[in-house]
């Protein structure tokens, strides 16, 4: 009995390390003081959707300005700004939806890819690396997520994110390429301000 108590608190001790891989944790550290210590942060990048039977689902490419907390997204028309406290999601035709950053924590947005900010919502296990790169994958640890799974490359030289794989709870698969990404681009505070004034007059704003 003893060396089965032993046998039991060994493999509940296995599990609970590769639920927050420490290795892991030390590249994705590395990201995180990264974005941290950045001036302001412009990424270009392409998302590719494909369902279970790898049909195209759309391809859509996004401009993503950070500063901090703070964040400007542009695809085509529709455009997403973050102040830090609410989010403004802007269509690109005729209404704005306002709602607190907290309501957004179901779905993982470019920004929280890039932000490297991922020990207090995952689990995390070290697939594989070498002198260049480290495959991850991330586990929400709260399961009412939209998505199952996140797969993570990161190139250790750059402390950068090159891209990432989100496997949804429809088993479609989101390919994150990181197109262009710049640590030190001089962005304005007054960027991450919402102005009423710059939607056409026609547009709605719902809370």
């Amino acid at each position: 009995m003893r060396y089965l108590l032993i046998a039991l608190f060994s493999i509940i001790g296995l599990n609970g390390m590769a639920q927050k891989d420490t290795k892991a944790k030390e590249v994705m550290d590395q990201l995180g003081l990264k974005v941290k210590q950045a001036k302001g942060i412009l990424a270009n990048i392409q998302l590719i959707t494909k369902n279970k039977k790898g049909q195209g689902l759309g391809t859509k490419s996004i401009r993503l300005k950070m500063k901090g907390e703070k964040y400007l997204l542009n695809q085509g028309k529709m455009e997403i700004l973050c102040d830090g406290k609410n989010i403004y999601n802007f269509d690109g035709s005729n209404s704005i939806s306002k709602s607190d950053v907290g309501e957004s924590d179901q779905a993982l947005s470019p920004q929280k890819l890039l932000s490297g900010n991922y020990d207090k919502d995952f689990n995390y296990n070290l697939l594989s690396q070498n002198a260049k790169t480290a495959t991850i994958e991330l586990y929400p640890i709260d399961k009412r997520k939209n998505f199952q799974k996140v797969t993570l490359i990161i190139d250790k030289l750059k402390s950068a994110l090159s891209s990432a794989s989100i496997l949804d709870k429809s088993n479609n698969i989101t390919n994150v390429n990181v197109v262009s990404l710049s640590y030190s681009v001089q962005l304005a505070d007054n960027l991450f301000i919402f102005n009423r004034s710059k939607y056409p007059k026609n547009v709605e704003i719902f809370d």
